[in-house]
């Protein structure tokens, strides 16, 4: 399925975009091993189609604090027949989330839609792979590895570190071919982010669009909630967030719970 980035942008519209996680790993922080056979991930896909999402996320290696890599072998082991079970199953747009070019690639060829970077650019081929595949890529900043994430936050002004970082992307992505309009922003919330400077991030997410790019906010069930809302639950909590995050500019939104988020626009 053809989509561009541009396509994503809200336009003022008060719903955003939707994409419903599908990790098709055993170890994900909230739901490693529900989905991780081609049946499941069919089924929840259909599932988060439902429910109203307009993108299905699908991830082979989960980047939950501490995670341990996996190869590009496990990776695609993982991926490739649940993959094909959801692109036959579902008629929405679906990204892969993933840090491997060489697993990006492959995903695409396949029918994905989307490439998903959290790693920012960290393979030096994932850019290259974007613009010959001329698929939209989002590029994320983060601080740390999924080994620090909980231990290790941005010193100082996160949203200027962010914005710095994702400058540099943007300009490493164009050059490699990447044309403007694939390019999706998101700045990283939770990956080496305080609870108060995640919910700096929401609250200004329009900051990282640059006047060009449609960003995406990742809350979904993360540690800051709890600080944030405390008293709901991990679903609820994460709508709270959601519509901060649609209040302060974003224009997608990436969730567990597509449903307990779609009502609330």
């Amino acid at each position: 399925m053809t989509i561009k980035a541009t396509d994503l942008f809200r336009h003022g519209a008060a719903r955003p975009v939707l994409m419903g996680i599908l990790n098709v790993t055993p170890d994900s922080f909230s739901d490693g091993g529900r989905w991780d056979t081609p049946e499941c991930a069919r089924l929840h896909a259909i599932d988060l189609s439902e429910q109203g999402a307009d993108i299905i996320d699908m991830g082979a290696e989960s980047t939950r604090p501490g995670a341990e890599p996996v190869s590009e072998e496990a990776e695609l082991a993982r991926l490739v027949p649940t993959l094909e079970a959801v692109l036959d199953s579902v008629d929405r747009p679906v990204s892969v989330d993933t840090m491997k070019a060489s697993v990006a690639r492959k995903a695409v060829e396949m029918g994905a839609s989307i490439i998903n970077d959290v790693s920012g650019l960290a393979d030096p081929g994932m850019a290259s792979v974007a613009a010959e595949m001329d698929v939209p890529l989002v590029l994320m900043s983060s601080y740390g590895t999924p080994e620090t994430f909980k231990t290790q936050t941005i010193p100082g002004d996160a949203v200027s570190y962010a914005l710095g970082k994702l400058r540099d992307l943007v300009d490493a992505a164009l050059d490699a071919g990447v044309k403007e309009h694939n390019i999706i922003i998101d700045p990283g919330v939770g990956f080496g982010t305080s609870p108060d400077q995640a919910v700096e991030m929401i609250t200004r997410s329009g900051e990282f669009s640059m006047g060009r790019f449609p960003v995406l906010i990742g809350p979904s069930r993360k540690r800051f909630l709890a600080k944030k809302y405390p008293g709901l639950d991990a679903d609820e909590a994460t709508a709270e967030a959601c519509l901060l995050a649609v209040a302060g500019g974003a224009d997608i939104v990436r969730v567990h719970d597509v449903a307990c988020v779609a009502r609330r626009f």
